[in-house]
């Protein structure tokens, strides 16, 4: 049991609870920093967790804000982010969204295609005021080792390098757009840093090419694939090596970094919050079905698991946090379910978990980056989990997302 949820469950937070970590959300973020060259600057992806108390940790540590919808824009903003210092990504916005950002003073865009840099025009035309973007680029092939591949593939993602190539003035400013730089994010979740160095490296050389064909690199967003465990015990990517791999890696296609130019930034979401997340939940029956123990939460896919209809969610092995006797026991495969009225609501079909009860508690660790916020929070009604933040050895805050139609 971390101290984070030991805290939680000694100032009594009620379960179904998640736990954040604020100390490891700050040691994760100094570890990324120092496995970072010195000039180069950081994004916090919000889709990770977009927790308001998170937000402002990563804030205060320096990082800048990636935001991919009006709502995540609005929480950035809550969180004390200056609107012009924002990055809105993601392959689809909708013309209203990008005005309405436009007028709260966001300036910096990355855009996948023509007809988006043209969308973009008419929408800083609209409020009379000029924008910058990214160009993203969809590399010509993956690199291997990643978690999720985003690039070098058919994707919605970026331009494909061959069509920037073939049409650059299609890729060019427009009256209200100036196009300064590129932006190359070709998977995520990478389990090492040799395979974060070669997807660096790989990027970089694409960004070089587009560079001595004219295109203009003032910025260059290399994107992430730090990673980090999901549902299972462990740590963060050992980042050792990175910071050196990247200096050789930046000073042979991009001279120029170490004194000006081009500004380099990376993007995180898992590795900076991915550790300091748990989720705490109860167990609600205990029976044998067909020769198999099964266990009842009262969570399941409704609180963990929005990403498993993605096929990116594996089988979740819970560890008994209470009573702590029974930590030791022998263990036998279980069934784990939720109390959802649906034979989907299964987080795995062999735990290995010892002799339960109703009212055990049970953890699933290393769920603070697509957790609540990644979830099938309005299936079948159940109410939402608590989220506790705890910081050093007290509780910071509580809450509760609700679930209401509001009429229009």
């Amino acid at each position: 049991m971390s101290d984070a949820v030991a805290t939680a469950l000694r100032e009594g937070v009620e379960t179904p609870a998640y736990v954040y970590d604020l100390a490891e959300v700050r040691a994760n973020q100094a570890r990324l920093r120092a496995a970072l060259p010195e000039r180069c600057g950081h994004y916090y992806s919000l889709k990770a967790n977009p927790h308001p108390h998170l937000l402002a940790a990563l804030r205060e540590g320096g990082a800048r804000a990636e935001v991919c919808s009006p709502g995540e824009l609005d929480a950035a903003l809550a969180a004390g982010w200056p609107a012009h210092t924002l990055l809105y990504n993601g392959p689809g916005k909708r013309d209203a969204d990008l005005v309405r950002a436009l007028r709260l003073g966001v300036r910096e865009f990355s855009v996948d295609s023509p007809h988006a840099l043209d969308r973009l025009d008419a929408a800083a035309r609209a409020e009379s005021v000029r924008a910058r973007c990214l160009l993203r680029i969809n590399d010509d092939q993956p690199e291997p080792g990643q978690g999720l591949t985003m690039t070098g593939v058919t994707s919605q993602f970026g331009a494909d390098v061959a069509w920037v190539l073939a049409e650059p003035t299609r890729f060019g400013d427009r009256e209200h757009v100036e196009v300064v730089g590129l932006h190359l994010y070709m998977g995520t979740n990478l389990a090492g840093v040799d395979d974060l160095l070669a997807q660096f490296g790989r990027s970089l050389a694409t960004a070089a090419k587009l560079r001595a064909e004219g295109f203009r690199v003032d910025v260059l967003d290399l994107g992430g694939g730090f990673g980090a465990p999901f549902g299972r015990a462990g740590g963060a990517v050992d980042l050792t090596g990175l910071r050196e791999g990247l200096h050789d890696l930046l000073d042979e296609h991009a001279p120029g970094w170490r004194g000006g130019g081009p500004e380099v930034v990376f993007e995180s979401g898992r590795y900076l919050v991915g550790t300091a997340g748990s989720l705490v939940t109860a167990v609600l029956d205990v029976k044998r079905s067909h020769g198999r123990d099964v266990v009842v939460l009262e969570s399941g896919i409704n609180h963990l698991g929005g990403m498993s209809g993605l096929r990116r969610l594996p089988p979740l092995n819970p560890t008994l946090v209470h009573p702590a006797a029974a930590v030791d026991a022998p263990v036998t495969p279980t069934v784990v379910t939720g109390p959802l009225c649906t034979p989907l609501d299964t987080w795995s079909r062999a735990a290995p978990l010892p002799p339960l009860r109703p009212g055990d508690l049970l953890a699933v660790p290393n769920v603070g980056a697509y957790g609540l916020s990644a979830s099938l929070l309005a299936f079948l009604g159940h109410p939402c989990p608590a989220e506790a933040v705890v910081d050093g050895d007290r509780v910071v805050h509580t809450s509760r997302l609700a679930l209401t139609r509001v009429p229009n």
